[in-house]
């Protein structure tokens, strides 16, 4: 599925430009890619969310700059920390018959059997690095830990079967897995020492009032 997106050429680039584009409802963008030259352009920020919310963060774009078409995915894009807006854009050209590379969230799916017996899921894996045809890119990938025990894990083997894309992860990294309660719980409060000890202490140089 795609949609078109219109785009406008940027001529100008000062910082007095931008911030007028910007307060006109628009983001100042880049595209670059297979068969295109690099070229900065701007979109209205409204469209451009609601053409994300329509094929997804990994979707196929056809931006139209000018009346140019071109298959773009949003490559990459800025956000302003306080107001949560997208600030910058970058689209990336592709060749729909061509593989490239993409990072796709994972989505656990399911109730795992061990959190039922009072296990605790744990997920340090949150998204994959797959090769595939742009159009073969999934907005999510979605890893179903119904049956998951408690003291089992899921790994990239579980999941690579008879997928249209690449995973490119060693089949032994770990995606989830469920912790006893016990092992959780020790975990949590590390060892008893006034204050106790925040997580990830490792590394951190001792005070010298403990030494």
């Amino acid at each position: 599925m795609s949609a078109v997106l219109q785009a406008k050429e940027r001529t100008e680039f000062r910082s007095s430009i931008l911030r007028k584009l910007r307060e006109q409802g628009n983001i100042p963008a880049v595209i670059y890619g297979s068969g295109v030259e690099s070229k900065p352009i701007y979109v209205s920020a409204k469209d451009l969310i609601k053409t994300i919310r329509k094929v997804g963060r990994n979707g196929i774009i056809s931006l139209d700059i000018n009346g140019d078409q071109h298959q773009v995915i949003l490559r990459e894009y800025q956000e302003d920390p306080l107001k949560k807006e997208l600030i910058h854009a970058d689209f990336r050209a592709v060749d729909m018959s061509s593989e490239i590379d993409a990072d796709v969230r994972i989505d656990l799916v399911g109730e795992a059997a061990g959190v039922k017996d009072g296990g605790v899921l744990q997920q340090p894996l949150h998204s994959l690095s797959i090769t595939a045809k742009p159009g073969d890119i999934p907005n999510s990938i979605e890893v179903d830990v119904t049956n998951l025990q408690v003291g089992e894990a899921l790994t990239i083997a579980d999941i690579k079967a008879d997928k249209p894309y690449q995973i490119n992860h060693d089949e032994e990294e770990v995606i989830c897995s469920i912790l006893p309660p016990k092992q959780e719980e020790e975990i949590s409060s590390g060892e008893k020492q006034d204050g106790g000890i925040p997580e990830n202490e490792e590394g951190r140089e001792t005070p010298a009032s403990e030494e």
